[in-house]
This record gives C-alpha cells, sequence and structure tokens, in this order.
C-alpha cells in the first residue's frame, strides 16, 4: 500500500483464517460492479462463502446480473468495516445444479427466507446463481491496521 507507512516484512499480518472466518461470518456483503459506460454500481447482497467460493443469487434483470454478463469483475465487501474484507474475482453462473441446491438450503438456513418461490427457477437455470472465485483478497483490522493490512492472492 504505497503511501501509508506500512511497516516491510509480514510482521502483525493477519492469518487467512482471520479473512475466512469474517466472509462466513457477515450477514450482508456489499458487492461493486460495472456498467457497460463503466460506472460503478454498488449494492447491499446476501451471500455465502463455502469452501473458498462465494456465491450468491439474483434475477436474471438486475443491475448487477445485467453488469456481470458483460464484465465478469467484482468485489465482494464483507458489513464490517472495522475489521474488512474485500475481495476481487471473477463471477460465473454456477451451472451445478447439486450445487444451487446445496446454496438454496443454506440460503434458506442463514438468512431465514423461504427460496422455495424461487426454487425452481434457480435449479433449471432460468435466474442465476453467482459464483464468485477470488483472485486477491484484503483484510484490514481498524485496530491494528499499521502492522496488519494483508493482501492474499491466489
Amino acid at each position: 500500500m504505497p503511501g501509508y507507512g506500512l511497516p516491510k516484512g509480514t510482521k502483525g499480518l493477519l492469518p487467512w483464517k482471520w479473512a475466512d472466518d469474517r466472509l462466513k461470518a457477515s450477514h450482508n456483503y456489499w458487492i461493486a460492479t460495472a456498467r457497460p459506460d463503466g460506472k460503478p454500481h454498488l449494492i447491499v447482497i446476501w451471500g455465502l462463502w463455502l469452501e473458498g467460493v462465494f456465491y450468491f443469487s439474483t434475477g436474471r434483470e438486475s443491475r448487477k446480473a445485467k453488469n456481470l454478463s458483460m464484465q465478469a469483475y467484482c468485489v465482494i465487501g464483507t458489513e464490517d468495516a472495522d475489521q474488512a474484507v474485500a475481495m476481487e474475482g471473477i463471477a460465473e453462473e454456477e451451472p451445478d445444479r447439486a450445487v444451487r441446491r446445496k446454496v438454496l438450503t443454506l440460503y434458506e438456513r442463514k438468512y431465514k427466507f423461504d427460496m422455495s418461490s424461487m426454487e425452481e427457477d434457480i435449479l433449471n437455470l432460468k435466474e442465476p446463481i453467482y459464483a464468485v472465485r477470488p483472485t486477491v483478497v484484503f483484510g484490514l483490522d481498524e485496530k491494528k491496521f499499521v502492522n496488519s493490512a494483508t493482501r492474499w492472492q491466489f
């Protein structure tokens, strides 16, 4: 992070488990995508961090889905800015029916939200579930910022 005066070396850097725990525990997430004209779009979403992949659903006609159909790069952020995790990655529609079913089940459990009205369209690929695989993840613990600002590359 040029210009921030951060120390050189690895002392104080956050372990991957720190980021992994926050990606799992966040209730709401931010997603940033780019419109076709390059303007940014930022919105809150629900999602699941499972085995190194972030999953979320949305309507095919939503702004974020339209943006992702043109440019698959996005940024996912957790809700807690004091212990922030920001993940850059590539969003692709998840084609696997078993994974889609698992995501639906876990969504219902995590958010206590009945997904049955959307289940058929999601399972039959009419509505997307996206899988975002990270390329870079940043971790920032505000109280330990100078020593703990961490970047993981994939």
